[in-house]
């Protein structure tokens, strides 16, 4: 069960507008190169991205894209084409679906300190769906299933890829009997043997992680549904 690590400190650190981060994940399908790694089924993008104090995104637009939001620390204010005001506090995910419809959006830090917010892109698998918008609040001790799943239900927007966010406690198990992606974005643990923290993106193609204390962790998977 060997892994591979890509430690997000060895990455550059960019940004845009009022925004700085690192990019863990940039698939080839949309532009990458050997700096980063490509996703897993649709998965084309991640990034930990550090909001300046009451800095924003600037309104822009996406069109067949899904896009999640992770909030890691801090809060989030935002605007845009769908759910226009909606607030988001730490420990809680936004997932917003482009389509066809597309929709803009403004992500702004009200505070006057630094916030987190992972951002991960996954492509449509069918083009021209409708617009939708979904959030998420992930309790201590539970692994929350916020993206991906089958057509037949409506608690997640459908497709074949999987996001999972955990907020651990300590020696929390997980385990996983299939391809993955994982990103710790709190604390530490002990991953297929190896020690992983906040910052380690992890491949592999199969997971076995116990945590040594509070934190968190998102597992990307690609599941099989036949509807």
């Amino acid at each position: 069960m060997s892994i591979q690590i890509l430690h997000r400190d060895s990455l550059p650190l960019g940004g845009f507008a009022g925004l700085k981060e690192h990019r863990l994940v940039v698939d080839q399908r949309v532009g990458g190169d050997s700096d980063t790694w490509n996703g897993l089924g649709n998965l084309v993008y991640l990034a930990d991205a550090r909001f300046l104090p009451k800095g924003e995104t600037h309104m822009h637009s996406h069109r067949e894209i899904d896009v999640i939001s992770v909030i890691v620390e801090g809060r989030i204010d935002h605007e845009g084409s769908l759910e226009h005001g909606q607030s988001l506090n730490t420990d809680q995910v936004q997932v917003q679906r482009a389509g066809g419809d597309g929709f803009s959006h403004n992500e702004i830090n009200p505070d006057n300190q630094k916030n987190r917010m992972i951002q991960l892109w996954v492509l449509p698998e069918v083009t021209g769906e409708p617009a939708n918008y979904k959030i998420y609040h992930l309790e201590r001790g539970e692994l929350t299933h916020v993206y991906g799943g089958s057509k037949s239900q409506d608690k997640t927007l459908d497709s074949h890829t999987m996001i999972e966010v955990a907020n651990l406690v300590n020696g929390q198990q997980i385990s996983k009997d299939s391809e993955f992606l994982a990103y710790i974005t709190r604390g530490q643990g002990v991953l297929n043997g190896e020690t992983v923290k906040d910052g380690d993106l992890i491949r592999g193609d199969q997971l076995h992680f116990t945590a040594d204390d509070d934190g968190q962790i998102i597992i990307i998977t690609q599941q099989k549904y036949s509807s």
